[in-house]
């Protein structure tokens, strides 16, 4: 099917999707800021979302959504590098006090969320109040956010609260909670049993974002995320699932002024002339169209109808000349923006599946032998087409813990791994294939989703695991379906990207197998009480040597138990059209969209 009609049938589905809020074109003139409704900015993304319930949602498309509805309280500078907080809806940033164990937050007057129902036709301003029911909502056991695991143990009285709520059935919101005050309208005290000196990150994740309790209650929790209701920049209009989205921008957001400062990095001044004293955001509508396949989204890209994306293989070696676009696709006026990705690739074991779960010497050899079975090599050259390294830890480059000497023990050796499974009786039958060590079949199944690159890499898996003689199945779902099933704990092999996008530091990498976060983060059940002591300990520290040293603790438990395989850092490449200006990707940033303008001749 050519491209043109895709778009036809896309645009025409529209009109038979969710249209939730008038967009700014059709208020009043006077209602309308600096966003120009004609100014379009048009974007793609490899997967559907998943809805706008932030608490129940964890995927990277949907927080790239959500991001632009809802505001935390903190933020990244744009072009900083390292990473750098700033206030967002905050006067400053929060004081600290106590030890790194108080913080307080004083936030913004004048800040209103988008008009919606829930409202009652009553304009509707931010509160201190908001946030901490944001932070009491991922508490709630009937909610089951799947940020529970970054609240928990962390608040005086929280956690006291939330085990109140399993006992009666019912979580008070209105229960006081010494850890987080409401001093006045708009000053939040938050109180915490020890120093976290990752709180201040946590809380620039769109999880975090300003949520109205009367719009949870108006919609349920259940209807809650075909309702965004935020006071960010942008605001939902039209909703198809799984083929596109739309976002106009908030008539009553207060904007700001573009005034970043270049951090000497290549492009920031060009950037810094383009944009500086703009009055944003300047894009008025932005349309996000789900495209799975990598050859669509770069046609609709070369063909003018979107404006950037993200460049992912096999299109890569195409339109790349080593790190740099080709000259032909340069002349054209495209930008490449290409940075280390802050992430890592990794694929996961369901630690309570019968087949690869368990603690035992006998299931810990089958995990470490296809682990060592595995080709990373032919990933990195076969599936990322260069644009990818052989991931040495969990903690990458350019985050907070990472040590350049740290080498996994786990390798990639196909010899080793039949001698282990040998040993631990996994023997080869009649049928050339290896049973379990009771004489039954061994199969193993890997999901994946229907996309090239990811049938690119089930043959990887084909070919290493008929080295080692084990028969693997390879069932094919969408991205959405196989996480809620992984949340769930159901998929006995899935791998994905862990991008380190809301902590840029090694510990973010490593909370979710966390024992409390299984059946949320932790979507292959690990649970180890050494594991937990290490990660309980690394919390209580400042950055440093000594926290530091935990990581490599950790990740060397992470090893012993073959949890996880550690396969890939990333190397990201994004174009865009010489008419998008201000664009520089940041790692901590997903939906960038209010610091960009169109200007087209």
């Amino acid at each position: 099917m050519k491209l043109k009609k895709i778009f036809l049938i896309v645009a025409a589905s529209v009109a038979c999707g969710m249209t939730l809020q008038a967009p700014a074109a059709d208020r009043g003139p006077a209602d309308r800021g600096p966003a120009d409704p004609n100014k379009v900015l048009r974007y793609a993304i490899e997967a559907p979302d998943d809805g706008f319930n932030i608490a129940r949602v964890n995927s990277f498309y949907s927080k790239t959504l959500a991001e632009a509805v809802f505001e935390p309280m903190l933020a990244y500078d744009y072009l900083a590098r390292p990473a750098k907080l700033v206030p967002n809806t905050l006067e400053a940033l929060p004081e600290a006090s106590d030890d790194g164990k108080t913080y307080t937050f004083k936030i913004k007057k004048g800040i209103y969320f988008t008009p919606d129902p829930a409202f009652k036709g009553q304009k509707r301003e931010l509160t201190a109040a908001d946030y901490a029911f944001v932070i009491k909502r991922h508490m709630n056991p009937q909610v089951r956010s799947v940020q529970e695991g970054d609240y928990r143990g962390k608040i005086v009285g929280l956690d006291a609260l939330a085990e109140q709520a399993k006992k009666t059935g019912k979580f008070d919101y209105d229960a006081p909670v010494h850890g987080l005050e409401v001093v006045d309208r708009y000053t939040l005290r938050i109180r915490l049993n020890t120093p976290d000196h990752n709180i201040l990150y946590q809380l620039t994740d769109p999880g975090s974002g300003a949520l109205a309790r009367e719009v949870v209650e108006y919609y349920g929790e259940d209807a809650l995320g075909r309702h965004p209701v935020g006071t960010g920049a942008y605001m939902l209009k039209d909703y198809v699932p799984q083929s596109k989205i739309v976002f106009v921008a908030n008539p009553d957001y207060r904007g700001f002024t573009w005034d970043f400062k270049s951090a000497g990095n290549p492009g920031d001044e060009a950037i810094v002339r383009a944009m500086k004293g703009k009055q944003m955001p300047q894009i008025g509508r932005v349309e996000v169209y789900i495209m799975e396949e990598e050859q669509a989204r770069w046609l609709a890209f070369d063909s003018g109808q979107i404006d950037y994306f993200e460049l992912s293989p096999p299109a890569t070696p195409k339109l790349l000349d080593g790190d740099k676009l080709k000259a032909e696709i340069a002349a054209k006026g495209v930008t490449l923006t290409r940075f280390a990705d802050v992430g890592y690739r990794y694929t996961f074991f369901n630690m309570k599946d019968p087949v690869v779960g368990g603690y035992t010497k006998d299931k810990i050899a089958l995990r470490r032998a296809l682990a060592m079975a595995y080709n990373y090599a032919d990933d990195a050259s076969q599936v990322w087409h260069g644009q990818a390294v052989r991931a040495r830890s969990m903690v990458p480059p350019g985050v907070a813990g990472h040590d350049p000497n740290y080498r996994s023990s786990i390798g990639y050796d196909p010899d080793l791994a039949n001698k282990l499974l040998d040993h631990f009786g996994y023997k080869v039958g009649p049928d050339g294939w290896r049973t379990m060590p009771d004489g039954k079949p061994l199969v193993i199944k890997i999901h994946s989703v229907a996309r090239a690159r990811e049938r690119a890499k089930m043959e990887i898996w084909k070919r290493s695991l008929d080295r080692i003689k084990v028969k693997a199945e390879f069932p094919v779902s969408n991205f959405a379906d196989n996480q809620k099933a992984a949340v769930r704990c159901e998929l006995q092999v899935w791998g994905l990207g862990n991008l380190l996008v809301s902590v840029p530091d090694g510990i973010d990498g490593l909370r979710a197998f966390y024992g409390p976060n299984a059946y949320s983060e932790n979507y292959g059940c690990y649970q180890s009480k050494a594991f937990d002591q290490l990660f309980e300990k690394a919390m209580s520290l400042p950055a440093g040597p000594e926290r530091h040293a935990l990581y490599q603790q950790m990740e060397r438990q992470l090893e012993a138990d073959t949890a996880v395989m550690v396969e890939l850092w990333q190397i990201r490449n994004w174009v865009s059209q010489p008419w998008v200006k201000g664009f520089k990707r940041h790692p901590n940033i997903r939906a960038e969209w209010k610091y960009l303008d169109i200007e087209k001749k």
